[in-house]
């Protein structure tokens, strides 16, 4: 009963703390529409990432796993033409900080791979189209110039790193 007690006090002081700091996280709370328009649906949404203006995630809303963008600032769902397609399950977005790429692991059969997609252009290029091997976990910098994923194309999960174009950028194993 003790212990029991005690751990209720540490939550009551820790959930004191943490709603009393002065600029700690709280909840944006949009709602929930029945529509393909709005940010929050009744359908499944995964791996939200948030740049400065945008959302990205992907969401399961049509039947299928495809990508989506919000724009803060209009409060709407970004039209992307382009993107999404019917053979292809979209999984782990990110946007570059801008908000013109977005960077994902698409699935089609057993077959992984890395894209980008150029909002200003409307391009999709699938990076690692030439990479025999799996892929997961797509990050990017800041301006979207460089996408780094994990890959078993030694046979265990290494980090390849790529240019947008889909060239594997030789870095030196040592930071000098």
């Amino acid at each position: 009963m003790k212990r029991c007690l005690n751990f209720i006090i540490i939550l009551f002081i820790a959930g004191f703390l943490l709603t009393s700091c002065v600029g700690s996280p709280r909840i944006i709370q949009y709602p929930v529409e029945g529509s393909e328009t709005s940010l929050n649906s009744p359908a499944a949404e995964f791996d939200p990432q948030i740049s400065d203006r945008y959302i990205v995630f992907a969401s399961d809303r049509r039947g299928r796993q495809d990508i989506y963008l919000y724009d803060r600032q209009q409060k709407s769902l970004v039209d992307l033409p382009g993107l999404n397609s019917l053979n292809l399950i979209a999984e782990a977005p990110i946007i570059s900080a801008n908000g013109q790429y977005i960077a994902f692991l698409g699935i089609r059969g057993k077959q992984s791979d890395i894209y980008l997609y150029n909002r200003e252009t409307r391009q999709l290029r699938n990076l690692t189209q030439n990479l025999q091997a799996e892929v997961r976990n797509p990050t990017m910098s800041g301006e979207g110039g460089i996408v780094a994923f994990e890959s078993s194309v030694n046979g265990q999960w290494d980090i390849l790193v790529y240019n947008r174009y889909g060239q594997p950028l030789n870095l030196p194993l040592v930071p000098r």
